[in-house]
């Protein structure tokens, strides 16, 4: 790959359209199929795979009076949107929608499985089997909830709070709950794909973990800002995350991450990561910046190979004619890994596709 071209993949084998609100999330559906965005207005944006080089083609629901959180949805074809009105609704591609919660509380966490989904409000996580009305249990936390997420299998959901991470067992009759305590404000969670472990971004610009088979800590520190975004590789062996001016992976193989240093991929010096999100099926991770620029970067073997970077651009942080793009704050694939979108603070959003042409 080379960052030298005259012209980005957007350009030459995708679009984008600038909506009046930022963006709040962006998905893409199980099939494959259809790429969905939140606004934090409300509005769901619905673009067919077949369709994505046509933004006037894009379909445009309201949801709500002001969004919260975004998630797929369990079906093969939808996606779940929470909002300030505390309502979950569900979108299909198609652009029928159903209400599948309602409460009091802001929905500020969503996760999903293909069998299961949860939606969080205040200290309160509702769990849900896929197509029933109502909750299969109602978890209380001891303060707000911040991060949620299903392991891969979708056996195990956590959820992300002050002082810690419970996590739980999803079709366990009981409520018994594993604590993982750590004290401070964790803002964010995720695990790792083989759920060897799971991490939590943290208020002072750091990260913690726990290797889930003993519940040792471990604990990266560093960050020049507050982390974002992480996202595991598709194996697992490098966790990626935002918060500095290059994406930075830590090592999850060979005994680390403890005790070794991160990897560092893609700088942009003056720049920060915004955004990282990894492939489904090859070692890239795409980055997104403050400014709106995205790149596609292979992912080495080892931190040897770090200084070569191999990026491909998606789409530099100005368009033409001057207009910012803004800070991308969103990034997800296909499932099948051929095709990507991207949101941005400014409302824009973008998407190209991947797959091999003739």
């Amino acid at each position: 790959m080379s960052a030298a071209q005259s012209k980005t993949l957007l350009q030459t084998r995708g679009s984008e359209r600038c909506f009046e609100a930022p963006i709040t999330g962006v998905q893409a559906s199980r099939d494959g199929r259809t790429f969905a965005a939140l606004t934090m207005d409300g509005e769901v944006i619905l673009i067919p795979r077949d369709g994505l080089r046509m933004p006037e083609d894009w379909h445009v629901v309201t949801a709500h009076d002001g969004a919260v959180s975004f998630a797929q949805g369990c079906g093969k074809d939808s996606f779940l949107s929470g909002g300030e009105d505390g309502r979950v609704v569900e979108t299909r591609a198609d652009g029928t929608m159903m209400e599948r919660h309602s409460g009091r509380g802001w929905i500020d966490c969503l996760a999903s499985s293909s069998t299961h989904w949860a939606c969080a409000s205040k200290k309160e996580v509702h769990l849900y089997a896929h197509g029933t009305d109502e909750p299969l249990k109602v978890l209380e936390h001891p303060s707000a909830l911040s991060g949620l997420v299903f392991d891969a299998k979708g056996k195990k959901l956590a959820a992300s709070h002050y002082n810690g991470v419970s996590m739980w067992f999803v079709q366990a009759k009981d409520s018994n709950v594993r604590s993982l305590e750590w004290k401070g404000s964790h803002t964010g969670l995720c695990i790792h794909p083989g759920s060897e472990a799971l991490v939590t971004s943290m208020q002072e610009n750091e990260l913690h973990g726990w290797r889930l088979s003993d519940g040792h800590n471990m604990r990266m520190s560093g960050y020049p800002r507050k982390i974002g975004s992480m996202s595991f590789t598709r194996k697992g062996r490098w966790l990626a995350t935002s918060g500095a001016d290059a994406a930075v992976l830590w090592p999850f193989f060979g005994g680390g991450p403890m005790g070794k240093p991160p990897m560092e991929l893609a700088r942009l010096p003056g720049l920060f990561v915004t955004c990282v999100c990894a492939h489904p099926t090859d070692d890239i991770l795409a980055i997104g910046f403050e400014d709106g620029t995205v790149l596609l970067a292979e992912v080495p073997k080892s931190a040897d190979e770090a200084g070569a970077d191999r990026i491909l651009p998606l789409c530099n942080g100005q368009r033409s004619g001057g207009a910012a793009r803004g800070a991308v704050n969103a990034i997800a694939f296909t499932p099948q890994g051929g095709a990507v979108i991207f949101g941005t603070e400014e409302g824009y959003v973008g998407v190209v596709d991947l797959s091999a042409q003739g």
